[in-house]
């Protein structure tokens, strides 16, 4: 029998389909096992920093999430980038105005680890609005492997959802939409990441509260017959985590569902005062776009990240 490569193209990446046989294997049981290495310690706070703050982080979040959107990364880019800039904020400390060019380092660490092309330099640069240069780029690269003494094989909440949807008995007279569940599963998991009180949560707790919040939002409860309470027991028996840590979890990503309407309009329109609180006096109006990087431009404006 001829051996072949089953593949699905996308825009802008190859994928393999998906294997049943590792959906059904040890996998899961090694990601559990693994994930430990890569938690924040709890309580998770940022002892040694003196300048940089949660709120400085989110900002510096906001833009990260928007670069590798508009550059097509795979969801877990922005997680794991997320995961390298909170444990090197955890050991060393940092001065507010090299935060972003942290945050441009963990972003090219992070697709080198998990995409096919990987973030070019110069592509971040400008994204920077050339607030960094390739070679500061290339050192801190280097500064954020040593932090981490190079262990970047990070598990993510993004590894998890595949094992879990798979071993979930999902009938088919529910008429459950399988892709739609993982598409909201991995959208949370995005905004989860972008918030600091997510990161003392294992990426196996966010993802079991993700599912969860996606199934209840396409109607599992009423589909099913079953309580939330039953869809939870399932998924920490399939895990064997304590059910009290994913219902901690799923409130709190049912908050953040709640206020996001209202906090993104208030992170957008309070970015200004907060950037002229930082640096008085220096605030200057965003740069002339470039007509040469019209595909490429700053989805997030980059003075609002210059602190």
């Amino acid at each position: 029998m001829d051996l072949y490569c089953c593949e699905q193209s996308a825009e802008n990446e190859t994928k393999a389909y998906d294997d049943p046989t590792l959906l059904q294997d040890r996998v899961l049981k090694n990601l559990l096992k693994t994930e430990d290495r890569y938690v924040l310690p709890y309580p998770a706070s940022f002892v040694v920093q003196k300048e940089v703050t949660t709120e400085m982080r989110k900002i510096v979040a906001e833009w990260m999430m928007e670069v590798c959107e508009e550059q097509k990364c795979q969801e877990e880019v922005f997680s794991l980038a997320m995961n390298y800039m909170d444990r090197f904020l955890m050991c060393c400390s940092i001065k507010k105005n090299q935060l972003q060019l942290l945050g441009t380092a963990c972003m090219l660490l992070a697709s080198k680890l998990r995409e096919s092309r990987p973030l070019a330099g110069e592509t971040l640069v400008y994204y920077t609005d050339h607030s960094v240069s390739k070679q500061q780029l290339w050192k801190w690269e280097l500064l954020v492997l040593s932090k981490l003494k190079w262990d970047v094989a990070a598990v993510t909440p993004q590894d998890f959802l595949k094992h879990l949807l798979n071993r979930l008995p999902l009938e088919d007279k529910w008429n459950i939409n399988y892709d739609m569940v993982l598409s909201h599963a991995k959208t949370l998991i995005t905004l989860c990441a972008r918030e600091f009180v997510f990161s003392r949560y294992h990426p196996s707790i966010i993802a079991c509260a993700s599912i969860a919040s996606a199934l209840c939002g396409v109607g599992w409860v009423c589909k099913s017959g079953r309580s939330p309470e039953d869809l939870l027991q399932k998924l920490t028996e399939i895990t064997c985590i304590e059910k009290e840590y994913v219902e901690q979890c799923l409130i709190q990503i049912d908050n953040m569902i709640r206020e996001s309407s209202v906090v993104e309009y208030e992170i957008r329109s309070s970015e200004t005062t907060l950037i002229e609180e930082l640096r008085p006096g220096e605030f200057t109006p965003p740069p002339t776009k470039n007509k040469d990087h019209e595909t490429a431009l700053n989805p997030t404006d980059v003075h609002n990240i210059h602190f």
